[in-house]
C-alpha cells in the first residue's frame, strides 16, 4: 500500500509548457515545497531521452520525500531509478507490470468507477480518476464529483483526482473523497511553492467534508 500525507499532490510534467523546459529544476522546486509525486509524462521523447530526463529528475529530488513515476513505461522507470509507473487505461496490464517489475509502485489512470475497480483488482497501488473537472480540450468529458465519490467509497486503495484540479476545485475533490490531487496546469506558475501552498489551502477547505453516501 502506498502511503503519503493526505491529500497527496502529484505534479504531472509537460516540459514544453514550462518556462525554459527545465523539468528537473521544476521538480526540485516542487519537491522542496512539499509535492509528493512527480509523474514524468513526456510522450514525444524517444527511450534514451526519456530515461535521461527521468534520471535527472530522480537526482534533482534526492533528499526530499517526493517520488518519481514514469507514465506508461515501467522499463524506463526501472532503468532510470524511478520509484514507479503510471499506467494509462489503454496501456500495459497492471497485473503484468506488477509481476514483471515488483519493485515499482504501480498507479493506474482510469476514467470510470468500473475501470478503477478493475485496476484495484489487478493490483494497482492507487488510481488517478478523471477528468473530474472541465479542462481545455476535454470540456465534454468531465466525470464530475459523483463518480469520484463513488470510487472513493468503493475502493480500498487511494483514489486521486485529475483533470481540472486547481486551488479553486481542490476542496470539492477532497470533499468528495479524493485522497490525492494530480495536475499539470496548477503547477505552471513561476512560483511553484506558492502554487503548492494554494493547492494545500484549497484542499483543506474540503478536508472536513465527508463523502456523500
Amino acid at each position: 500500500m502506498v502511503t503519503a500525507p493526505e491529500p497527496s499532490l502529484m505534479l504531472v510534467s509537460d516540459r514544453r509548457r514550462l518556462a525554459g523546459g527545465d523539468l528537473p529544476r521544476l521538480a526540485a522546486a516542487a519537491a522542496g515545497a512539499g509535492v509528493d509525486w512527480i509523474q514524468v509524462r513526456e510522450k514525444d521523447l524517444v527511450d534514451r531521452e526519456l530515461a535521461r530526463l527521468t534520471g535527472a529528475v530522480v537526482r534533482a529530488i534526492e533528499g526530499t520525500r517526493a517520488r518519481v513515476l514514469v507514465s506508461g513505461r515501467p522499463d524506463v522507470a526501472e532503468v532510470a531509478g524511478a520509484d514507479g509507473v503510471q499506467l494509462p487505461e489503454e496501456g500495459l496490464p497492471v497485473s503484468e507490470v506488477r509481476r514483471s517489475f515488483p519493485r515499482l509502485v504501480v498507479g493506474a489512470s482510469r476514467h470510470s468507477v468500473e475501470g478503477a475497480r478493475q485496476a484495484e483488482a489487478e493490483g494497482a497501488d492507487f488510481v488517478l480518476l478523471g477528468p473530474i473537472f472541465a479542462t481545455p480540450g476535454k470540456e465534454g468529458q468531465a466525470l464530475g464529483l459523483d463518480p469520484l465519490g463513488a470510487a472513493a467509497r468503493a475502493l480500498r486503495i487511494p483514489v486521486h483526482a485529475i483533470g481540472g484540479v486547481t486551488a479553486q476545485t481542490a476542496g470539492a475533490a477532497c470533499g468528495a473523497g479524493a485522497r490525492g490531487l494530480a495536475a499539470i496546469r496548477a503547477f505552471l506558475p513561476a512560483d511553484v511553492a506558492a502554487a503548492v501552498r494554494a493547492l494545500r489551502v484549497g484542499a483543506g477547505a474540503g478536508a472536513g467534508r465527508a463523502p456523500s453516501a
